[in-house]
């Protein structure tokens, strides 16, 4: 089972990696976009999304929770 530690760790692997996330925004609306893994910190991280030239942020604990989805992209850096 997956633990908020074992989640940071493996997300700590994926930075600089190009990776597809998909996040849930309410009533069956699901947003999905790719982004860069930019930046890991205690309790979230911070992805750069080129389509919206923007940074967005995540808790480990939506990932465990499955609130947001990561899926690596091909092992692709930048």
């Amino acid at each position: 089972m997956a633990t908020i530690t074992s989640i940071r760790e493996q997300v700590a692997l994926y930075k600089g990696l190009k990776v597809r996330y998909r996040t849930a925004k309410g009533r069956r609306k699901v947003e999905e976009r790719q982004g860069v893994i930019l930046e890991t910190y205690p309790n979230l991280f911070t992805l750069y999304v080129e389509s919206q030239d923007s940074k967005v942020s995540f808790s480990y604990a939506e990932l465990l929770t499955r609130e947001v989805e990561l899926e690596l992209l091909s092992g692709s850096r930048n």
